[in-house]
């Protein structure tokens, strides 16, 4: 008989086989709860300044009522974030695949991305220059890629692909109620612009707590993931569409699409005002927005649990995009508020869909699990960078023809050709 020796005693080292396993264990409605909360708290934080406080900023310095000029400014510092997502993201996401702090491999970037992310914030309504403005947007929006793409690698980890459908919509259906609850904070409590963004960290921390707190983060032991260098950086944020078809269609979808919502819905306050003449546009907008919030909910949340029901993923995030595609196109034809009031809802119906069912298609495409958190880095790029460059692009557009109807026609034949690309979409029903 062999005698036992101290190395058959000592624990086979790790192979990773846990970390790049696909999650088979449904997550539970407490784990749904926190995270949900989180988003709410990401996005009134998020959408809050873009809608209304960092516009006023701008215009306050510019000192124009040239809206195009303003649009111009705005659209300025946004693409400069948006240029800084491009590494953020990826680089984030790659990072975190590698932590093995004793507190989890997201669980520290969500917690300095949130910290961050308040902190500029705060700062950023201190500012009187448009060089202080722009600074400390960038590092709000950095700090905002960072911990979103901790969040969003969460469901990678920890949700079955049965319920990532479900479980993505609560993504979109907080941002929806994101979107009018931080503007109806701001105007009916009267504060300043920085009680606004003061408001909008606090809310941002509160609300993320919870998830960063009792939500359990798995310990990456050393060894399992190589190291991360300049090199394997950058060759990892090229991902070949011919070796990886599916994850290239996906991305190629995902910044066609949102690029056509983001030209559809960024200037339609200023279509409203000048477009439509409409009385009262800020109250109009409200309306509009009160009926795309609706039917973003409804179908983030019900259709990406018959999604999961079905075990389709293409067929949805098409339609969706189709949807976009007609609320942008009837825009453009009918140019009055009461197709303005359907296109939201065709609109809300079509990226509630998009957001909850195409977040969950790109964790069914990724090319390798154990750097899922950079490949869904590389895939929440195509979230932020059409948001960020869309308005100065669309105000580009209106002044070029002195109108709107070439904006929502360039919207709708964008989202026609996202839908066309999920489409090609080989590997996920």
């Amino acid at each position: 008989m062999r005698k036992v020796t101290n190395a058959d005693r000592l624990p086979a080292p790790p192979d990773g086989q846990e970390f790049s396993a696909v999650p088979t264990r449904r997550v539970g409605g407490r784990w749904i709860f926190f995270f949900a909360l989180s988003w709410f708290g990401v996005w009134i934080a998020q959408l809050t300044p873009v809608q209304l406080l960092l516009p006023l900023q701008v215009e306050e310095f510019l000192g124009t009522t040239d809206w195009v000029q303003n649009v111009l400014g705005f659209g300025l510092i946004s693409g400069v974030s948006g240029a800084f997502a491009l590494v953020a993201y990826p680089l984030t996401g790659a990072m975190s695949d590698r932590t093995t702090s004793r507190f989890g491999r997201r669980r520290p970037w969500i917690a300095g991305g949130t910290a961050g992310f308040a902190a500029s914030l705060a700062i950023l309504g201190l500012q009187t220059s448009l060089l202080g403005i722009g600074v400390c947007w960038v590092l709000a929006s950095t700090f905002f890629c960072v911990l979103t793409a901790a969040l969003t690698a969460a469901i990678s980890d920890q949700v079955p692909v049965n319920q990532r459908g479900y479980v993505s919509g609560w993504i979109s259906a907080p941002q929806a109620i994101g979107i009018i609850a931080g503007l109806v904070l701001v105007t009916t409590l009267g504060l300043s612009t920085f009680g606004g963004y003061a408001l909008m960290a606090g809310l941002l921390v509160a609300l993320g707590l919870p998830f960063l707190l009792l939500v359990p983060d798995a310990v990456l032991p050393p060894g399992i993931v190589a190291p991360l260098t300049w090199r394997s950086l950058l060759e990892g944020m090229w991902i070949s569409p011919r070796l990886h078809p599916d994850f290239g269609w996906t991305l190629l979808s995902r910044i066609l699409v949102n690029l056509g919502n983001a030209f559809g819905t960024s200037l339609l306050l200023y279509f409203l005002m000048y477009g439509l003449k409409v009385p009262n546009a800020e109250d109009s907008l409200i309306q509009l927005t009160l009926v795309y919030m609706v039917f973003v909910i409804v179908a983030s949340l019900w259709l990406g649990r018959l999604s999961d029901k079905l075990g389709r993923r293409r067929a949805f995030v098409f339609g969706a995009s189709v949807l976009q595609a007609a609320a942008a196109l009837i825009l453009a034809f009918i140019p009055t508020m009461g197709a303005a009031t359907v296109g939201a809802a065709l609109l809300g119906l079509g990226y509630g869909c998009f957001l909850s069912v195409d977040q969950a298609l790109a964790t069914e495409v990724l090319p390798d699990q154990l750097s899922r958190g950079k490949d869904l880095g590389i895939m929440n790029i195509a979230l932020t960078v059409p948001q960020a460059f869309a308005p100065m692009l669309g105000a580009l557009l209106v002044s070029a023809v002195g109108g709107f109807t070439l904006l929502f026609l360039v919207s709708g034949l964008t989202a026609m050709a996202g839908a066309w690309a999920v489409s090609r979409v080989r590997g996920v029903r």
